[in-house]
This record gives C-alpha cells, structure tokens and sequence, in this order.
C-alpha cells in the first residue's frame, strides 16, 4: 500500500485536530502539517510538498477554492486534494468524482478511509511517468474545482438572526444585505435581521453571483429586487429596493458602469 504524506488545513482547531486524530489511525498515513488558512497553506505545501491535502472549503481570507486554483495556475504538479465541508447532502452533488473526493464534517472514519482509498490511486497515478511529464489529472481536477466553485458554494437558504430567533429564509428572497456597524444586516419582504456570515464577501460568495451584485463595499443587492433607480451626482446611482421602507443603495462608481451596461442605460 503506497503511504501518503498528508496536510491538514482548516481554521478550526477542534477540526484539525479531531481529522489528525482520525488519520494517525490509519496506516501508511504520514501527517506533514497543519495550516489554519489558505496562505498558510499555500507556504506549507511549496514547504513540505505533501501528496494529499485534506483542504477545508470555507475558511477566512484564502478559501479553499482559491488555494487549489492558485496551486493548479503553477507548472508545478499538484498534490491530491480531498475538500473538507460543512454543507449538507443536497449541496454536494458536484463532488462525486473519483479524482477528487470530499469529506462532510464530522467525518465519519469509514468515509475517511474510502477518500483515502480514492487519494492513493491519484498519487499513484501522477507518479507514473508519461510522455509529457506533466500532471495527467490537473485538467479533470480543474473543471471539478470549476464545478465546485459554481454548485458548492451557493445556498438555498440563508440564517438571519431576528430579535432571539434564528430564521432560515430563501436566498432570492434576500432583498439586500449591508454591512452596518461591523453587523451583516440582511432584509427580506418580510424579515430583516443579522447575519453570521463575518464579511459580505464570505455571504457574497455563497450566493448567485448572476444574481447578487456588490454595488458599493457596504451593500450586495438582488438586482431582482431593484424597485427603481434614481440618478446621482457625476452620473452615479441611488437604487430604490423592493423592500417595505424603500430602502436607497448608493451604487459606487465603478459597479455604475456595470450597471448601465446591464440595463441598456
């Protein structure tokens, strides 16, 4: 059985350690590592050059994508990479490839096992020589990663925390989110509330991006939800939302033009 030099990324520490744990159960398993964010570990694989790296997805700043996309823009061969996920059954279905595998936390040590299984075929795999001597999975691991980025990320429905009850509302049902004194407001027709998400990029990125657009670095709107829209000084614009106040969303300077290209203006 080929043993594998493993790395471990997840900001979670409870996290990291309890996959450590659950992998210096196994055999041949060799644990190099261990990142707490996509720079980390960007650095610790140029560093230690593991053949897996179990990668979790969402993780502040660099998130896991974004680490496996950099590391397949190199030249450079890429390690096996097994994503580490929170989301539930129905938003995985991009995952069901051989090449690369997933795990859904808590990981259960029989599922860790398979994806271990699928790890040491890739390896063996790229290490066969071929005539090229590139990387034979880096294409298919690509448009997994394209895949993922497109399907994984984006949620049905959204947590917004109004008064002491945590309501689960639909994503396009999301009016407009803002961020207001260092809180994540989100509005609805019918709620409005706050949010756990600690950024409106991390929120940003879990929704449509057809759909949600980040018009000023405070506000991400529905652009289906645009009740009207009010010109502004030097040809900016103010936009009028559907929800129960009129709200008014001021529209930077450089998503004005985005806008006027979008609606024909």
């Amino acid at each position: 059985m080929i043993a594998l030099r493993v790395l471990v990324v997840d900001d979670e520490q409870l996290a990291r350690e309890e996959l450590c744990y659950q992998l210096e159960q196994m055999t041949d398993i060799e644990i190099i590592g261990q990142a707490t964010n996509g720079l980390e570990a960007l650095s610790a694989i140029d560093r230690h050059e593991p053949d897996l790296v179990f990668l979790d997805i969402q993780m502040p700043g660099l998130g896991g994508f974004e680490v496996a996309r950099r590391l397949l823009e190199r030249e450079e061969d890429s390690p096996a990479f097994v994503f580490v996920t929170a989301f539930d059954q129905h938003a995985i279905e991009a995952f069901e490839v051989n090449a690369v595998d997933y795990l859904l936390k808590p990981v259960e040590a029989a599922r860790l096992e398979q994806a271990l299984q699928r790890a040491r075929k890739r390896v063996e795999t790229d290490r066969q020589p071929t005539e090229t001597g590139g990387n034979p999975s880096n294409d298919q691991i690509e448009r997994i990663v394209k895949m993922m980025a497109a399907r994984q990320v984006r949620r049905d429905q959204v947590a917004i925390k109004v008064g002491e009850r945590l309501m689960l509302v639909q994503a396009d049902e999301i009016i407009f989110a803002s961020l207001t004194d260092e809180s994540i407001n989100i509005v609805t027709g019918q709620v409005a509330g706050t949010s756990n998400y600690r950024t409106l990029d991390d929120l940003q990125a879990r929704l449509d991006p057809d759909v949600f657009w980040r018009v000023h670095r405070s506000h991400l709107v529905n652009i289906n939800k645009i009740k009207e829209i009010v010109p502004w000084f030097s040809r900016n614009f103010i936009l009028r939302m559907k929800d129960t106040k009129g709200s008014e969303i001021p529209v930077s300077r450089s998503q004005t033009k985005r806008l006027r290209e979008y609606l024909k203006l």
